[in-house]
């Protein structure tokens, strides 16, 4: 079946509840930091596959574990039969996330269900109704996690009553206006208004915050931000989340966005890059917060022996590989190559990130810093002509998202720069095709 064939029958087959589409491709495979399309055309992947292929596509390693594994035990169900993979990632994760206190690993099948768990147990566990979340948040699509986020992709949806949601400090759009003191500003708005308004702390049972808000736009906060928050939640005892699914990992150049700050959450969620490409997430957490009752956040194929294998093996890889530390060099690398860039275009108006965590924010115009969406889907669908993948996310879908493979070389960064000097030429010259970008919504 040619590319073209494949893409007609599967807009029919397959529901528009399930996509999310920037330009027309199929994969028919991949390795390292390359995609290839169905018809044979070779693409440098700046997406990871919304950062799941933290090592890369195709490992060896974890290919052989997968065949080995799936010969000698397919499948148990954990909650009932377990085995040694499962109990021995667990005691891996419990093992790089920080915190002398006990700690339990909770398993499941994505970043949604990961945070779901949160939703549901941390309540009960503290017997405290209410939580508090971020305006920009993507914590996922179930309803729990939804009821978390604070994104428009589930605007639509009406979550849980029980979750109030605060502004994040955006450096480069303050929700208070232009500040020299936003995270106080902030802190300050969840203290002195929302805790005496309409969260009682003393009901509040947790708050969960992601290191860099991805979905919302790749926001970095100030270096000051998390960890006065970390100290707000102990003012009051409550329970700090940090949601890790797109971030963890290694991709900010540590195993986790709060170790950059010496942090100790009371839990951790992880999900997307945690298998290597298969479906498996986790909660890490205080003992207390996951031991509410047997069986009350359940799915059969939880930690199932062929995820847990490909996790382990992730885990082991990173650290061999050293990938982090790859991360950490080569996204220092490419923020200033990036930054250099933004020099040439007035529509840049922003790059920021940590690691290999990037956002490149487009503008009409740097001093109203007007979102330029059609601009952002433009130069996207740009970069994917000429042999690059790169998405677009933001409340204003007016950034573009750089979540490569920690593989990732200079020679590659040099090359994906070299592309999207290119799209933004093609914009300046009007020689884009607007009718075609037109055709994908993105987000």
């Amino acid at each position: 079946m040619n590319q073209d064939t494949l893409l007609s029958v599967e807009d029919k087959v397959i529901s528009n509840a399930l996509k999310i589409r920037f330009y027309p491709i199929a994969v028919a495979s991949a390795f390292g930091t390359r995609l290839m399309d169905a018809a044979g055309v070779s693409y440098l992947d700046l997406s990871a596959g919304w950062a799941v292929a933290g090592i890369g596509y195709g490992h060896p390693r974890i290919a052989n574990q997968l065949k080995q594994q799936y010969e000698t035990l397919s499948f148990t169900s954990q909650l009932t039969i377990p085995e040694k993979n499962m109990v021995g990632l667990a005691q891996k994760l419990i093992e790089i996330t920080p915190g002398s206190f006990e700690k339990k690993v909770w398993f499941g099948h994505s970043g949604s269900d990961a945070n779901d768990c949160v939703f549901k147990l941390l309540p009960l566990a503290r017997n405290r109704s209410r939580m508090v979340s971020f305006m920009g948040s993507y914590h996922g699509q179930t309803m729990g996690s939804l009821s978390l986020s604070g994104h428009p992709a589930q605007a639509k949806f009406i979550g849980s009553g029980n979750v109030l949601k605060v502004p994040y400090p955006n450096p480069y759009r303050p929700p208070f206006g232009e500040t020299t003191a936003l995270t106080s500003q902030v802190i300050q708005y969840i203290e002195n208004e929302v805790f005496r308004t309409v969260c009682p702390p003393e009901d509040t049972a947790g708050l969960i915050v992601e290191g860099i808000q991805s979905d919302g736009g790749l926001v970095v906060p100030p270096d000051d931000f998390l960890p006065e928050l970390q100290k707000l939640c102990h003012r009051y005892q409550i329970s700090l989340i940090f949601d890790e699914v797109k971030i963890g990992m290694g991709r900010t150049g540590k195993w986790f966005s709060f170790d950059h700050f010496d942090l100790t959450p009371d839990a951790v969620v992880l999900g997307k890059s945690l298998g290597a490409g298969l479906p498996i997430s986790a909660v890490v957490a205080r003992k207390e917060l996951l031991d509410t009752g047997n069986g009350v956040h359940m799915f059969t194929a939880s930690g199932n022996p062929i995820c847990s294998i490909a996790a382990w093996e992730n885990i082991a890889i990173l650290e061999e590989e050293r990938l982090i530390e790859n991360a950490a060099e080569n996204g220092a690398f490419f923020l200033q190559v990036l930054g250099e860039l933004q020099q040439k275009y007035e529509w840049i108006g922003d790059v920021r990130g940590r690691g290999l965590a990037i956002g490149v924010e487009l503008v009409e115009n740097r001093s109203t810093k007007a979102p330029a969406a059609e601009k952002t889907a433009a130069v996207c669908y740009r970069c994917f002509e000429l042999g690059l993948i790169v998405f677009y996310v933001g409340i204003h879908s007016n950034v573009i998202e750089i979540t490569p493979p920690l593989t990732i070389s200079k020679q590659e960064i040099d090359l994906a720069v070299s592309i999207l000097d290119q799209a933004f030429k093609d914009l300046e010259s009007n020689s884009i095709d607007m009718e075609k970008v037109k055709q994908y919504a993105g987000w």
